[in-house]
């Protein structure tokens, strides 16, 4: 079987890679295929391209894309199944792939989605701020972006997550990849909750992962796709409670989930 990993806004190949494959070994043998690509302007694609590209079902065929050639690559076939895992971003990805069925999909596991049925949710308006800072004043805006209401209303609740918008800013070349962080936002995940059903319609087992205090990953979207695809749901413990101790039980518990397939 082949395992499709995709990260989140702002970060690269490494992140999902890092979290899940040790584990994906573990549960699935050595001889797994693990894909894991770059998105548009992120980690080793250096194209940034125009707004356009960066609309949720251009990012999701380009995904594709990716995959099939790394398939190939691979000597695979691209009607064996998948699965595919997607952290915030990615879980948006993710879903597109499996809904537009650009990919053949037999399970997915949507960790800490962060998108829903609305452009820009309000758990995201951080991200095109801190894209148009960027563009303006380059890495050294972080210090004007922590003056504003956004990031302390982010810090509140979570000092670690306050941290990773601040990590927006000393991204590698982050300036010229600015306009992810502007146009990515404005896409939704899904239509509606019909649409989320059609998963289960489909027969596509799904696991969502929520994450508690975490205001760019609101459980209360969690709890919406859980709901939407009939998934079971996992609840993390907050990152600020200890980051290695969120891994532990996300690694845990997804191997379990994964064992009873």
């Amino acid at each position: 079987m082949t395992t499709v990993l995709l990260h989140g806004l702002g970060a690269d190949r490494r992140q999902p890679l890092t979290l899940l494959e040790p584990m994906l070994r573990e549960v699935s043998g050595e001889d797994e295929l693990i894909i894991a690509p770059d998105v548009r302007a992120h980690g080793g694609f250096l194209d940034v391209g125009h707004a356009d590209d960066f609309a949720i079902d251009a990012l999701a065929a380009e995904v594709a894309g990716a995959v099939r050639r790394g398939i190939d690559e691979a000597g695979g076939s691209h009607e064996q199944p998948v699965s595919i895992f997607g952290i915030s971003m990615g879980a948006a990805l993710a879903l597109r792939i499996t809904l537009d069925e650009l990919l053949p999909v037999e399970r997915a596991v949507f960790i800490r989605p962060s998108f829903d049925d609305k452009p820009l949710p309000e758990n995201l308006r951080a991200f095109p701020v801190i894209g148009q800072v960027l563009a303006d004043a380059g890495p050294s805006g972080a210090a004007e972006f922590q003056e504003r209401e956004l990031y302390h209303r982010v810090a509140e609740v979570s000092p670690i997550g306050a941290r990773s918008l601040l990590a927006q800013f000393s991204a590698p070349d982050a300036a010229r990849r600015a306009m992810r962080l502007v146009e990515i936002p404005r896409n939704r995940a899904f239509r509606d909750d019909a649409e989320l059903a059609e998963l289960e319609t489909r027969g596509i087992r799904s696991l969502v992962v929520g994450a508690l205090r975490d205001p760019v990953h609101p459980m209360t979207t969690a709890e919406r796709w859980a709901a939407g695809t009939a998934s079971p749901m996992l609840v993390l413990p907050a990152r600020d409670d200890g980051p290695a101790a969120q891994a532990h039980v996300l690694t845990e518990q997804v191997a379990r989930w994964m064992t009873n397939f």
